[in-house]
């Protein structure tokens, strides 16, 4: 969300007119959210998604139309509208965010030879040692238990719960369309870890001990202990890492 933000900057420098949408906000609402195979909702697939609704919003908008952009309350499991209209004119440009944006399917409507896509990861780059790195997807799950408790009102224990179905997510739905990317974006930060282990370790000691999760906790909060915390005071309020620990000047 944020890098779409700050692309968005980036393209009225160069003279164009940006237009950010989150894809999030076309979830169906949650008592039509399908279920996986384990009778969990499932957040990830593009069943999830109000497919045509979006298409048809952005189809009205490249053709000039008004239309009334929808928000998504996570809390509420709920679509509404809160009066946020956007209109095109000839030349702007839609920047849109989200999980299944590489997938053709979710934008069927749009012209393919209008879409550049954008591929972002979080790729981690440290090292604890010689023999021991840190896995991409720890860093990625960190971010993730932060911005859902500050965001989406879900504990620790909700998001490490959902982590697998989150994982298998990517594989069906990000993986196999990454390779249609124009541009890979690598939105990992050297000193990340270190600021969200403040933020991160109370959601994490509060995991019930007697509770399946409790192993995931304990292993992070182990993890947690090879870094010493920094404050978020010296981090820009343009930072990607804004995004999970809130202060950022973007409004996501």
């Amino acid at each position: 969300t944020t890098f779409s933000h700050r692309l968005s900057t980036q393209l009225r420098a160069c003279g164009l007119r940006p237009y950010p949408i989150a894809t999030d906000n076309y979830f169906v609402n949650r008592d039509k959210t399908p279920r996986d195979e384990n009778g969990n909702y499932d957040f990830e697939g593009l069943g999830a998604m109000d497919v045509e609704q979006f298409n048809q919003d952005c189809i009205r908008l490249l053709n000039g139309e008004t239309v009334e952009i929808p928000t998504y309350n996570f809390k509420k499991g709920a679509r509404e509208y809160n009066g946020n209209f956007m209109h095109l004119s000839e030349g702007d440009v839609l920047v849109i965010e989200g999980i299944h944006c590489l997938n053709d399917a979710f934008t069927h409507a749009l012209p393919k030879e209008s879409k550049y896509k954008i591929y972002i990861s979080c790729l981690t780059t440290l090292n604890i040692d010689d023999h021991n790195r840190i896995p991409t997807t720890d860093a990625r799950l960190l971010r993730r238990i932060e911005r859902d408790a500050r965001t989406r009102g879900y504990s620790a224990q909700a998001t490490i719960k959902m982590w697998p179905s989150v994982r298998r997510g990517e594989e069906n739905n990000i993986f196999p369309f990454q390779d249609s990317a124009d541009m890979i974006f690598n939105s990992a930060l050297i000193y990340e870890t270190a600021l969200l282990k403040p933020y991160v370790q109370p959601l994490l000691f509060g995991v019930p001990r007697d509770s399946e999760e409790y192993i995931e906790a304990k292993r992070l909060l182990k993890f947690l202990n090879y870094f010493l915390p920094i404050p978020a005071d010296n981090i820009p309020k343009t930072s990607l890492m804004r995004e999970f620990i809130g202060g950022g000047c973007y409004h996501a």
